[in-house]
């Protein structure tokens, strides 16, 4: 990508909707897969409620009858009751508690698993244009704050629910008019609720949001801590991290102190409710209207009624943070993919999770760019427009055309490399080659057939790219050349590295093909985790071969060393090669000298010498500076 225009800046999707129902239809989606948890935890809660309303009614009994009455002779049965009550709840409590709590594991795991799967099918230019920390706030923080919700806040909501609707009945049972006195706390709560919902849902996101930004800021800053240290820009990136932080900081505040705000309103009512139970219910007892024990429940009953309506505002608030969180999750899990297969492609080459190999045909290795043009981040632009710009142009002002009607015909197993300057458009070239983009118009041609009639599988199965950098993962040595093909044995991993000159430097490290190479491939050198690469290249037998500035970055003692390797590892191949070295390329059957995404020059080595063009500019100034380089020393 060294030179391809650079993707427009990253704006992160903005969400204004109080009550998002499709947002909330999604997170139901997932929960619905695991109903029969649901259903049990709903089952256990519906008990608990059940037997929270009955132990007051308890205290009613022994209030009038122990107290009141001083009748002792259900004593001893009324305690064993009671303490079965107690016994029943604490079960319930428990079978909830273990329920929810799988009911909130397989949540997560169910969205995180659909989020990674979106992550692996969409194109090269979504990485290429959305920050890593964004992504990584959105399948962790994210998705952990949706499966709360679901397991804890929704339930916790029909909890509350339950034992609302089975307290009124109650109470309006014993008495209608105390029952009437605490309703009418209800819709002040309603109304206190709707105030705050805009603000709280408002501030939840700029946390969600900001979040997402300083998550960015600290992936970027262990990547590039090098850098950083080399450039002395240790106090610039502190003062960028601190003001992020300084908004965070703000963001959060002001959703705390809106929460803080709630909070208080809702104690308010309930003391307020539980004020004028305890004065109408205290006439009530004197002129003889009810019993001690009753007007005790009512005390109890409005304790109860209050403390989960209190709970649903602390509730609530969570929900405003869930919701924000599941738009921005599913977000990006519905993101289509800039390049797709037709349906009758994948009907007969399937998917990338689903292929269907057996269809795949054979690659020989001809490849054709037929007058192929390609702007970066295309937009449609009316014909109005286009008519005042370009009335043969089918791109907008704003974006840069990299390629304008690029032909080349490459024979199989023919070795092409690029040359040109930054920017000259030799990585668009084998970008559009490996169907990372696809041509804005024209066609790339493989074996005589347009590779969009082809699956993106077929074409990458048969793919090899080594990058300038190379991405090793965790784990062995031996696991990150099987990485292209599990399926292969250790020999075939070890004749491999034998034939990329990785073999011997490999058997010196401590444990051998088993040993660790770190993260991102940490414990080799630049030189070692090349080699690393380009055996796992070949190890999948390619029939076309992508090097992209792989021997830039590997000292003239390692390139001498994997050159002749390489050299009978792209023997029979169709290959091109990015080279910045002009030494590595002097093989190639043809050289393309790239400038403004057009072929400036054309020809194998000694004749581009022969022509003294530009070549010939580019390939004797480099031999005079590592002359010079090698000169002192």
């Amino acid at each position: 990508m060294s030179d391809q225009a650079q993707p427009t800046q990253f704006e992160e999707q903005e969400f204004s909707k109080n009550f998002d129902a499709a947002a909330w239809k999604k997170i139901f989606a997932f929960a619905k897969r695991h109903k029969k948890l649901i259903l049990g935890a709903m089952g256990f809660m519906v008990f608990d409620a059940g037997v929270d309303v009955v132990l007051p009614l308890t205290t009613m009994y022994a209030i009038d009858t122990f107290i009141v009455a001083r009748e002792m002779d259900t004593f001893v049965p009324f305690v064993f009751v009671y303490l079965g009550l107690i016994a029943l709840q604490t079960f319930s409590i428990y079978m909830f508690i273990s329920f929810t709590g799988k009911i909130e594991a397989s949540v997560i795991y169910d969205i995180r698993r659909e989020g990674f799967r979106k992550l692996q099918n969409l194109s090269f230019s979504y990485y290429d244009k959305t920050p890593v920390g964004w992504i990584m706030a959105r399948v962790t923080s994210d998705v952990q704050r949706i499966g709360d919700i679901v397991a804890w806040g929704v339930l916790d909501v029909f909890w509350t629910v339950t034992m609302i609707t089975i307290l009124v009945g109650v109470m309006f049972t014993l008495n209608t008019q105390l029952a009437l006195i605490l309703l009418v706390i209800i819709p002040p709560l309603i109304i206190v609720s709707m105030f705050f919902q805009r603000r709280i849902i408002k501030a939840q996101r700029e946390v969600r949001k900001t979040n997402s930004k300083i998550t960015g800021a600290i992936n970027e800053g262990i990547n590039g801590a090098r850098t950083t240290k080399t450039l002395t820009r240790e106090s610039g990136n502190f003062d960028e991290f601190s003001a992020l932080t300084s908004d965070m900081r703000r963001a959060s505040i002001r959703a705390g102190t809106l929460n803080a705000k709630f909070m208080p309103v809702v104690l308010s009512l309930g003391s307020i409710g539980l004020a004028m139970v305890l004065t109408n219910g205290g006439h009530l007892v004197m002129a003889g209207a009810i019993s001690l024990g009753t007007l005790a429940v009512f005390v109890a009953y409005s304790l109860q009624m209050f403390d989960p309506i209190q709970h649903i505002a602390h509730i609530f608030s969570e929900m405003q943070a869930a919701q924000a969180s599941a738009e921005r999750t599913f977000s990006l899990m519905e993101t289509e993919p800039d390049i797709t297969d037709s349906q009758d492609v994948l009907r007969k080459y399937g998917d990338i999770e689903h292929p269907h190999p057996e269809n795949w045909e054979e690659i020989t290795g001809e490849i054709v760019f037929d007058d192929v043009s390609f702007a970066y981040n295309t937009k449609p632009v009316s014909d109005e427009a286009g008519s005042e710009a370009d009335d043969q142009s089918p791109f907008g002002e704003a974006e840069k055309l990299l390629l304008r009607n690029f032909s080349l015909r490459v024979k199989p197993g023919e070795k092409i490399a690029l040359v040109g300057e930054t920017g000259a458009g030799k990585s668009t070239i084998v970008n559009l080659l490996c169907r990372f983009y696809e041509p804005t118009s024209g066609q790339i041609k493989i074996d005589g057939v347009d590779y969009r009639q082809r699956s993106q599988g077929w074409l990458h199965s048969n793919l090899g790219y080594v990058l300038q950098t190379p991405h090793l993962f965790s784990g062995s040595v031996m696991d990150n050349i099987r990485y292209s093909k599990p399926g292969a044995t250790d020999d075939e991993v070890v004749e491999v590295a034998r034939k990329m000159g990785a073999h011997d430097f490999i058997m010196k490290m401590e444990g051998g093909y088993g040993s660790n190479v770190g993260e991102g491939g940490s414990k080799l050198s630049t030189g070692e985790r090349q080699l690393v690469s380009f055996a796992r290249a070949i190890l999948r037998n390619p029939k076309i071969f992508v090097l992209d500035e792989a021997t830039s970055s590997i000292d003239t003692q390692t390139e001498a060393l994997i050159q002749d390797a390489v050299d009978e590892a792209l023997r029979g191949r169709t290959s091109f090669i990015i080279a910045h070295r002009l030494s590595t390329i002097r093989s190639a059957d043809r050289i393309l000298v790239i400038h403004g995404g057009a072929i400036l020059e054309s020809g194998s080595h000694k004749e581009l010498l022969r022509a003294r063009g530009h070549y010939y500019e580019l390939y004797t100034n480099q031999i005079k500076k590592e002359a010079q380089e090698r000169l002192l020393g």
